[in-house]
C-alpha cells in the first residue's frame, strides 16, 4: 500500500504579467489547458467516440451531430480565460512538481547506491586497474564475440 499523499500548498501567481516561460514550460501549460477543456467536454467526447467506434471513412458522415456537439463544447470552453486559468494552475503547482523532482532524484540516488553496493565496486575503482580486471574476467554474454588474445590476433568471431 502506498503512503498517503501529503498536501502540498499551492503558490499564488507571481504577477499578472509573469516572465515568459520556456518552450517546454509553455508546452506543459498547453497540455494542462487541453486536459481542462477535455475534462469539461468529457461527456460529448465520449458520445462521439462511441459513435465513431468501428467506423473509418464513414465516421464524419454518420457521427456528424455528435461531432458538432463535441466541437461546440470545445470551442465554448477553449477561451483565453481558460488559458489564463491553466497558467495560474501551472504556477500554483510549482511546489508539487519540485517535490516530485526531488523524490525522483532521491530515488535515482538510492538506486545508484544499491547498484554500487550490489556490484561491489566504488566509482574510482571501476575506472582503475581493479575495474579493468573485473571486465577482463567478466562472464561472456551470448551475443558478444570472444575477446582478442594477448598477441593481438583477432578472434575468428570478429570476422563473421
Amino acid at each position: 500500500m502506498s503512503p498517503p499523499e501529503e498536501e502540498v500548498p499551492r503558490l499564488p501567481m507571481p504577477s499578472r504579467n509573469p516572465l515568459p516561460l520556456s518552450a517546454s514550460q509553455e508546452a506543459q501549460v498547453r497540455e494542462l489547458y487541453h486536459s481542462r477543456v477535455r475534462g469539461y467536454c468529457a461527456a460529448e467526447i465520449k458520445l462521439f467516440a462511441d459513435c465513431a467506434l468501428g467506423r473509418t471513412f464513414t465516421a464524419p458522415f454518420a457521427c456528424r451531430a455528435q461531432n458538432r456537439v463535441m466541437n461546440a463544447c470545445m470551442i465554448q470552453h477553449a477561451t483565453q480565460a481558460e488559458q489564463d486559468a491553466a497558467r495560474e494552475e501551472w504556477f500554483a503547482t510549482r511546489l508539487k512538481r519540485q517535490k516530485e523532482r526531488e523524490k525522483r532524484e532521491e530515488r535515482r540516488k538510492e538506486q545508484e547506491k544499491f547498484h554500487r553496493e550490489w556490484w561491489g565496486l566504488p566509482v574510482e575503482d571501476r575506472e582503475g586497474e581493479k575495474g579493468n580486471e573485473v571486465l577482463r574476467k567478466a562472464e561472456r554474454v551470448g551475443g558478444f564475440p570472444k575477446r582478442d588474445d594477448k598477441e593481438g590476433t583477432l578472434s575468428k568471431d570478429r570476422h563473421r
